[in-house]
């Protein structure tokens, strides 16, 4: 028996993605057929599935049982539309890459905060695309999202001024917006990078190299500035050679690290700007017989990585209270906080585990 308001979705995580072809689904049962099932008119079936007064508990009772008996789904999205001011129930999550660590955990925070409420997380992911990520906010403002959470690929976001300016709550993470003021939950990855390039410097390392992400992505940017930053304040020349960008995947970081151990005077240390760089980086010192003689940190604590040998040293951001921190933003925005914008700017954390505690060679 079916018991409650029929559509509930409120513990429902769904990855959105753009609808394609496919074979035709069979028909469902529509409120019509509930209706003739339960021997009431359409407008009674309609108050009971939208959880609204007006039927008694009989009827009530006949409607959900003719209602589970067809299998019938309510079209939540449709009433929406069909009542002014209702809420969707739906909060869009756009994220990077949902099949990453840093951002699996940031959407668990998010779900667990935003499902207390009574909403769902339709998240997506944007793979660095900036077209892409302006065809799934189409999508989700389409769909009456109540909220939006983006980790954008755009460097421009005056495109949703007009949503912005309509009332829809929009929090950025990860990512500060530009072109648009509104509410933002960052780490400050200079401080970051710049904690991992003067902990090595610490150790005794001068010849340190650091693989970075993508420049134009202003995460890789800031941490590529701290690394720049803590080889000043060492007064250690920067030596470009040493500094590469553009690193986007686990196989891409392994054969940099393996070129760069190949050189005539290979770095005796490495930055690595991100996670899945990390465990390139690894591969390759482990492949190339280095491991344990090579220091590293890297950028983004993941699942294991304590248990490398040796444990990997590395920048942790705070995932479960960035996720945290955006949750409670959108909740008081859809609770009618109209304040000015919030920008929360968290502070990353240098976790010693051994890889980078490990001295450079003795010159001979």
């Amino acid at each position: 028996m079916v018991k409650g308001s029929i559509g509930n979705t409120a513990d429902m995580t769904t990855t959105l993605t753009h609808s394609g072809g496919g074979a035709e689904r069979p028909a469902r049962s529509t409120m019509k057929d509930v209706a003739a099932l339960a021997g009431v008119s359409v407008k009674t079936v309609s108050r009971v599935v939208n959880g609204e007064p007006g039927a008694s508990p009989a009827v009530r009772e006949r409607i959900l049982q003719a209602a589970e008996r067809l299998d019938y789904r309510h079209n939540l999205g449709a009433s929406t539309l069909r009542r002014k001011g209702a809420r969707s129930g739906i909060v869009g999550a756009l994220l990077q890459d949902v099949g990453n660590s840093f951002s699996a955990g940031l959407l668990r925070a998010l779900e667990d905060v935003l499902r207390g409420a009574g909403l769902s997380v339709l998240a997506a992911s944007l793979d660095e695309e900036p077209e892409r990520e302006r065809g799934i906010v189409s999508d989700l403002v389409a769909r009456r999202a109540d909220g939006l959470v983006l980790m954008p690929a755009s460097d421009r976001h005056e495109y949703l001024l007009s949503e912005h300016r309509a009332g829809l709550p929009l929090v950025f993470v990860d990512r500060r917006p530009h072109g648009l003021d509104c509410d933002s939950v960052t780490v400050d990855n200079r401080l970051g990078a710049k904690l991992a390039t003067a902990h090595l410097v610490a150790g005794g390392h001068r010849r340190i190299a650091m693989l970075s992400d993508l420049q134009q992505i202003e995460t890789a940017k800031d941490r590529i500035d701290g690394y720049r930053a803590a080889l000043v304040e060492a007064g250690i020349d920067f030596d470009p050679d040493l500094l590469v960008h553009s690193v986007r995947s686990e196989e891409e970081a392994t054969r940099v690290v393996a070129g760069l151990l190949e050189r005539p005077d290979p770095p005796t240390a490495l930055v690595t700007g991100r996670n899945i760089i990390t465990v390139g980086a690894v591969r390759a010192l482990r492949s190339a017989g280095v491991i344990g003689k090579v220091a590293l940190v890297g950028y983004d604590d993941f699942p294991l990585a304590d248990l490398v040998e040796p444990a990997l040293t590395v920048i942790r951001q705070d995932v479960r209270r960035i996720g945290t921190e955006v949750g409670q933003i959108l909740l008081d925005r859809l609770g009618g906080d109209s304040g000015p914008p919030r920008r929360v700017v968290l502070e990353p954390a240098l976790v010693i585990r051994g890889s980078g505690e490990i001295p450079p060679p003795v010159r001979r």
